[in-house]
């Protein structure tokens, strides 16, 4: 079978491929999306040829802010995700008062006394306890730079004293490819740390053992009243 030869990308190409991604979105594309689409090269080959995706908007002369790491848009996407991010973790928050109790769901969970070293959620439940970290990733690719990340965030003995799970809540990105993508990790988890969708942490709920609170509002946990 004849290798078919590498397509030589030029400026015109370029500019046409980004001029049908605005019209697609009503905005260009980050350096991490040229690559996904089909009418652009990877951001390497842009790099390479063109000193990078900065420099080909100012070739181009696009009218747009050329570097979107930086400035407005910058600003703009920070703030657009803080809110998901507020929304998102409500949610989760609700879901889990649901079903172990107000009393027994703590936001922020601090790991020590530096501040730094926390969980979004620790859920107090007859089996321990487990921590909750809540991401949502864009994509495939944005929920493994996620999770490579995180997961240095829980290294040390005091962060792997509970069950930890990651939990991505981009339901498009099904468990089916959350198992393979654990499958195909080149530094497996540790032990007690598991990646979850939403459908999947919700039937993980539902099997926990909740605490309950007895008539008289004292705490019953273990055989103790606290």
């Amino acid at each position: 079978m004849t290798e078919q030869p590498k397509r030589r990308w030029q400026l015109e190409d370029l500019r046409d491929g980004l001029m049908n991604f605005y019209k697609e979105y009503q905005r260009f594309p980050t350096a991490s999306e040229v690559g996904a689409y089909p009418y652009l090269p990877s951001a390497r080959t842009i790099e390479r040829s063109f000193g990078g995706l900065v420099a080909l908007r100012k070739q181009l002369g696009l009218d747009t802010q050329s570097d979107l790491r930086s400035g407005k848009h910058s600003s703009e996407r920070a703030h657009k995700i803080g809110q998901r991010s507020n929304k998102i973790e409500q949610i989760v928050y609700e879901y889990l008062v649901s079903i172990f109790g107000i009393e027994f769901v703590h936001r922020e969970y601090l790991f020590t006394y530096d501040r730094r070293t926390r969980a979004d959620f620790f859920i107090y439940d007859q089996n321990k306890g487990f921590c909750v970290d809540v991401f949502y990733p864009s994509d495939r690719h944005n929920l493994i730079c996620c999770l490579n990340s995180k997961e240095r965030n829980y290294q040390t003995k005091v962060m792997r004293q509970y069950p930890l799970i990651f939990l991505q809540m981009n339901e498009e990105i099904k468990q089916e490819e959350l198992n393979q993508i654990i499958k195909n990790k080149k530094n497996p988890f540790a032990t007690g740390q598991s990646l979850m969708s939403w459908s999947t942490f919700k039937t993980f709920c539902q099997s926990r053992k909740a605490h309950k609170i007895s008539k008289s509002n004292n705490l019953m946990i273990k055989g103790y009243v606290a």
